[in-house]
């Protein structure tokens, strides 16, 4: 039955029928049954799943299940001096392997000997360096990991250790080309240790094989230069198999690459493969014994070539059974009929399953079978492998410390047993009494630590009843929704075992919050009454001084504002003490959030000057009658009360005046100013350094941050600050030098100067503070060429600061994160002209564009033409000029992008192999298909980044795409 949680009389379904009548003695603890974790008789030992190793899991059961592979891992001698000496193992110091063989053979050990379900096989992954969370290629590893083998058991003097990988995995076979001319044989033997067998287009493992030993015939481009002949000649090229194998690795590559992704995929094709395999048919000689045995099927579920899963069916080479290998879990696989490398795919809807082909007996099929692995057929007896003694050791030591852990879990769940059935005596007996009766003292306890005193999973700590508590120190009226009213006799034991407080009995019930709770009750019900009243008062005019001042924005929203405030005052009661149990609101965070909704203004308070006083514009405020101002206070008991006859705040009234006299002030400042300085003010009347004015030869500059400042002045004398300084520091260095050349002042740097004629800078000089003087003078011998002219500034160039400007400006080009560059895609060296996708929005206005679009050449953004442009966003190395480009005007650093062009978001650290991709997802065109170019610069080396190969922000990347050959066979190699 369910609790009825308003009730605190009902105690019914609060977590007590798990202690009521009869109890299973495992809910008593939380404690597994550790011979869960016993291996099995006649089992095998599984490998713990690190996250993403289940592929190396797999290998490892079936190189174990290699008893010639084993039985050669154990005569490998120990790089250990105390085990080669037969001195035994320490007992004080762990064993810790220290070559990729020592770690094969303790696992291969442990796998054999030891007394639990499963073992870690992190010591051997971490001694390989594997990723634990990152699925790897299986069959990459699968290679690699044989060559390593391969490797490192050549350096041993034993010839069965030292060649146990080569006769085991190794066969041989020969490239063989003939000439159709001569007839000349050219034959190149190599040696495998699988075979990669192409899939695609084939049903049987057979035909795979035929494939692969297919005849190919060299003709045109692909003809073939005969030694005898002395020319090119067409000829054929074959596989033949020279010699198999004890253990055939046929590899099925069913991971392939897409041409159209960029990315491998996975081939889901059913492959119908037998128990038993002649390999004679494909052998040069015929005259040895080929006939070979099914002995593992490695599995990999899942449709993604990227994620899945990894399992391993493996016969068992002593008894010919085959066992399932799943991480930790293996089991026999039985029944009627044995279905090899059959396994459900993981997120694969049933309904896109291709129908399985039928299969004869001895036969199979799988459509997740990556890997077959055939033994061959022998007669001889299965070996019988047996553990060195000193590995036999070190699994012992492994078995003592299990079966330590397997008592100590037994004797902790004993314990807790025997912790529960007292702990249910003590819970049928109290929640007998725990109901308080009629007339009888009683206390009150929060639900919450009642139902974790009856979950037997998380012991009870002490009893918190402050989150219950009023701001009178008592029982709050809201909280006894959440609380339970209990004997004494039971609060008494509670309180005895598990302490806490303060204790709250039939004293604690407080009655000042229930009259308050009464009172707001009482005025939500009558506000609307009172609405309708205060809206009739209003409309009375007052007379006299009986009235009060109210402010017009208070009147019209003070039902609101009362709602507000009672609600407000509702819930303040409500959750004045946070969460049950201890868990209290931050008081910081509380604290905050009072001043946040104190900085809102309440009721009146709209007409409150900052001086506390009556503030000064009556269009602020009106005066309302005595008798709706009483309602108004039955709401709002703190508003401020200022009556009709109230004078205004004095000290307001002398800033009133002051503020007038400035804004007149102001006004003919302005005024002033604009007069003197006519040409300042319109731009098309100030000189240009690009075409110096004949008539002087000096011209000064200022700022154009204070130009823009000033003028901002002189539109709007009110509202604006007067202008007092011209501010040339921030276009000087730290030593005092100028920080631009005369050239860069007719280009890039043209916006942040303005020029000023000699009989303006006298006025200037006059109206505002000059810190520093710059001048620009014209040096030009009588009757000379105007283009000869030489110009001299006054502070002088400072070549070094200008040097490091100019350094921190391509430094930073280099730097940039989260930068945007354009993609064009470029057809037969033309722009692609088609709609693109949405790109992303620009930093400018339409009004902006539309006034850039409409200024005449040579006035455009000066970044439209990356050839044109100079630096973006530039940074400066001195805090004057860093400064000063913050406060000056805003410049449109954009680029026009045109249809059919893309915008990316790169960082200056990426490579240019990682662009590609990004440029694969926005145009559909695979990284090897792309040519890319910028300024005529060919981008070919993918590891390089973006920074070193020249790409800034904001440039334009030419994209030509190759068009995908549609023969892939063609564009092989001849040599394979």
């Amino acid at each position: 039955r369910r609790n009825c949680r308003g009730n605190p009389n009902c105690l019914v379904g609060i977590g007590e029928h798990v202690w009521l009548g009869e109890i299973d003695e495992n809910s008593f603890h939380n404690i597994d049954d550790p011979n869960c974790e016993r291996r099995k008789k006649n089992a095998f030992v599984g490998l713990t799943n690190l996250g993403a190793t289940c592929y190396v899991n797999t290998f490892l059961q079936m190189w174990f299940l290699n008893l010639e592979l084993r039985q050669a891992l154990y005569l490998c001698p120990s790089a250990n001096c105390e085990y080669v000496a037969g001195e035994g193992i320490p007992k004080d110091k762990d064993y810790e392997p220290q070559t990729i063989c020592e770690h094969l053979q303790y696992l291969f050990a442990l796998l054999q000997n030891s007394k639990r379900r499963y073992i870690d096989p992190s010591g051997f992954v971490k001694a390989l360096g594997l990723d634990t969370g990152q699925q790897q290629d299986a069959q990459e590893f699968s290679k690699l990991f044989m060559s390593l083998l391969e490797d490192t058991l050549s350096k041993q003097k034993n010839p069965d250790v030292r060649n146990i990988v080569q006769k085991q995995f190794c066969g041989e076979y020969a490239y063989v080309t003939v000439c159709n001319q001569c007839g000349r044989e050219s034959k190149l033997v190599s040696k495998f240790y699988e075979l990669e067998l192409n899939i695609q287009g084939h049903k049987q493992l057979t035909d795979c094989i035929t494939e692969f030993l297919k005849e190919e015939k060299l003709e045109g481009d692909n003809r073939y230069f005969c030694e005898t002949c002395q020319s090119k000649q067409n000829a054929t090229r074959k596989i033949r198999l020279l010699s198999l194998p004890c253990t055939l690795n046929l590899q099925l590559m069913r991971f392939v690459f897409d041409r159209q992704t960029g990315h491998k995929k996975k081939l889901n094709t059913y492959i119908g493969f037998s128990e038993l395999l002649d390999m004679e048919p494909f052998m040069e000689q015929k005259n040895g014994v080929y006939v070979y045995e099914l002995s593992a099927v490695l599995i990999h579920r899942g449709v993604s070539a990227y994620s899945g899963h990894y399992i391993a069916h493996v016969k068992d080479p002593q008894t010919g059974e085959w066992y399932k290998f799943n991480d930790e879990d293996i089991e026999k696989m039985e029944g009627k009929k044995l279905q090899l490398g059959i396994e459900e795919d993981l997120a694969e809807p049933s309904k896109a399953q291709t129908r399985k082909p039928k299969c004869g007996k001895g036969t199979h099929c799988s459509r997740n079978a990556y890997m077959l692995v055939y033994r061959l057929q022998t007669r001889e007896k299965s070996l019988t492998v047996e553990v060195p003694a000193f590995l036999q050791e070190l699994v012992e030591r492994d078995n003592c410390k299990f079966e330590e852990w397997c008592n100590e879990m037994a004797e902790m769940r004993k314990q807790s047993v025997a912790r529960g059935k007292i702990k249910h005596e003590e819970v049928k007996e109290l929640y007998k009494r725990l109901p308080a009766e009629a007339g009888s003292p009683y206390d009150f306890i929060s639900l919450e630590w009642l139902q974790k005193w009856l979950d037997e999973s998380t012991p009870p700590k002490p009893i918190d009843n402050t989150a219950c508590l009023c701001v009178h120190g008592k029982l709050h009226p809201d909280k006894i929704s959440i609380m339970k009213r209990i004997s004494e006799y039971v609060a008494d034991f509670f309180y005895r075992r598990y302490g806490g407080g303060p204790r709250l009995n039939v004293k604690a019930l407080c009655k000042d919050c229930v009259v308050e709770r009464c009172r707001i009750l009482r005025l939500k019900n009558q506000l609307n009454e009172d609405y309708k009243t205060v809206t009739n008062l209003l409309k009375i005019t007052v007379k006299g001084n009986d009235g009060f001042w109210v402010g017009k924005a208070s009147l019209r929203s003070w039902r609101q504002l009362a709602l507000e405030q009672l609600n407000e005052q509702d819930e303040d009661a409500e959750h004045s003490n946070g969460k049950m149990n201890g868990n209290a609101q931050n008081k910081d965070e509380s604290n905050e959030e009072k001043r946040e909704e104190e900085e809102e203004l309440n009721f009146n308070e709209d007409i409150v000057c900052p001086h506390g006083d009556l503030c000064i514009s009556e269009n602020e405020r009106r005066v309302v009658s005595k008798e709706a101002w009483e309602k108004l206070k039955q709401y709002f008991p703190k508003a401020p009360e200022f009556p009709n006859n109230k004078e205004c705040c004095s000290q307001c009234k002398i800033l009133e005046r002051e503020g007038e006299e400035n804004e007149a002030l102001h006004k003919m400042m302005a005024s002033e100013q604009k007069t003197s300085l006519q040409n300042l003010f319109h731009d098309k009347c100030r000189p240009c350094l690009g075409s110096w004015p004949q008539e002087t030869d000096e011209l000064y500059i200022v700022s154009q941050f204070f130009v823009e400042e000033w003028r901002k002045f002189v539109r709007r004398p009110t509202r604006c600050s007067p202008v007092s300084s011209v501010g040339n520091s921030a276009l000087l260095c730290p030593h005092g030098g100028l920080m631009f050349t005369y050239a860069s002042m007719t280009k890039e740097d043209s916006k942040l100067i303005a020029l000023i004629w000699p009989s303006e800078w006298e006025r200037i000089q006059k109206l505002f503070v000059v810190d520093h003087v710059i001048k620009i003078t014209r040096m030009q011998a009588a009757g000379a060429d105007p283009e000869s002219a030489l110009y001299v500034s006054e502070p002088k160039l400072c070549p070094e600061c200008r040097e490091g400007l100019l350094c921190q400006q391509q430094r930073d080009l280099r730097e940039y994160t989260q930068a945007t560059i354009y993609i064009h895609k470029v057809v037969d060296n033309k722009k692609v002209m088609k709609d693109a996708a949405p790109e992303l929005n620009m930093s400018s206005s339409e009004a902006e564009e539309e006034r850039e679009e409409n200024k005449p050449e040579g006035e455009q953004d000066p970044d439209f033409n990356q050839a044109n442009g100079g630096a973006k966003r530039q940074k400066i190395s001195h805090q004057n000029y860093i400064a000063y480009q913050k406060q000056g005007i805003r410049r449109s650093t954009r680029h026009r992008k045109v249809r059919g062009e893309k915008a990316l978001l790169v960082s200056a650290n990426q490579t240019l192999k990682e662009l590609k991709i990004q440029i694969m997802h926005a145009f559909s065109v695979a990284p090897f298909d792309q040519n890319l170019s910028i300024d005529g610069k060919i981008l070919s080396d993918d590891t390089a980044t973006l920074g070193s190969l020249g790409v800034i922000p904001e440039s334009v990347i030419l994209l030509k795409a190759d068009e995908p050959i549609a023969d892939y066979a063609a564009m092989d190699d001849v040599m394979q």
